[in-house]
């Protein structure tokens, strides 16, 4: 993560960036890793033993209602709840770099295709019979491949990047990166009242929400909001367009998960080949500056 020395930083701005910094500093250390890995681990296996308890009537029937009766649907619990994990890097990657991030929400989108292509397969009765399993398959392996272009135009967009500065000293670089970790904090606190509230509601049998369809949306005024702030540190034409364009993927991506299997897969395949088109213009724009007289100092990030 980057972090760039500031001795100015009172009252609360420097609280701000603190907390984000512990956060950030916990999130990405081996321990954390661990343990999030052992968490998905007894998820997965404690999941798969509920399944087979329920199937064989060991559990009461209050709480038989809350366990899925199909083994696939374990794969599914674990893959949410790495999504989850996931979107929590996502928001700590905004104070990285804004490209960066973009490209999170993207590998976030991937991820939440290879899940809905488990989640397809958790409606599969066991033994699988294919004149019911016609249907869920389908639907799996067009998640599937949607899943596919979008990890391979993650793969390209990625070895687009060529992060420069748009600030011009490292005084107006400090205050853009203390600007993105405040935004980052604020999203990570409302994903963290959506999530618990997400869960009250299913504890107690009400609708759940769309958890991660409610992240995107929040992302989306997060990206919006970026892009006015950079204003304040570089109005060259090419940055300005690229942080809009990124902007308008994350809404294309938002709308891809609300839509059918097959409009939706070709919305998030839009939104990502639009990600690789405005990193490979941007990167041409850089190297032959649009607008400014020294945009030089002031291209990526």
């Amino acid at each position: 993560m980057l972090t760039l020395p500031d001795r100015s930083r009172p009252g609360l701005a420097g609280a701000v960036v603190q907390a984000f910094d512990r956060i950030d500093a916990g999130w990405e250390s081996a321990a954390s890793r661990r343990t999030t890995a052992n968490g998905l681990v007894v998820l997965f296996v404690g999941t798969l033993v509920a399944v087979e308890a329920r199937r064989w009537g060991l559990l009461p029937p209050d709480l038989a209602g809350f366990v899925p009766s199909s083994h696939f649907a374990a794969i599914g619990a674990a893959f949410t709840a790495l999504l989850f994990i996931e979107t929590i890097g996502l928001v700590l990657a905004l104070a990285d770099s804004v490209a960066g991030s973009v490209g999170k929400q993207v590998e976030l989108f991937s991820l939440i295709l290879l899940r809905d292509a488990f989640k397809a397969l958790g409606t599969l009765g066991e033994p699988v019979v294919w004149a019911t399993a016609r249907t869920p398959i389908l639907e799996a392996l067009t998640d599937g491949a949607g899943a596919l272009l979008v990890f391979a135009g993650v793969v390209v967009y990625d070895r687009l990047q060529r992060h420069r500065p748009i600030t011009s000293s490292r005084g107006e670089q400090a205050q853009f990166v203390r600007a993105k970790k405040t935004i980052a904090l604020g999203l990570l606190v409302a994903i963290a009242v959506a999530g618990v509230d997400d869960v009250r509601r299913y504890a107690t049998g009400a609708d759940p929400y769309p958890f991660f369809d409610s992240v995107f949306t929040a992302l989306i005024f997060a990206d919006v909001l970026l892009v006015l702030v950079s204003l304040r540190y570089s109005s060259t034409y090419a940055v300005v367009f690229r942080n809009a364009g990124f902007a308008l993927a994350t809404v294309v991506l938002r709308l891809a998960l609300v839509a059918p299997a097959v409009p939706g897969v070709a919305l998030g395949v839009g939104a990502t080949a639009l990600l690789v088109a405005l990193a490979w213009l941007y990167n041409r724009a850089a190297v032959a500056p649009l607008s400014s007289p020294h945009a030089a100092a002031e291209a990526a990030e």
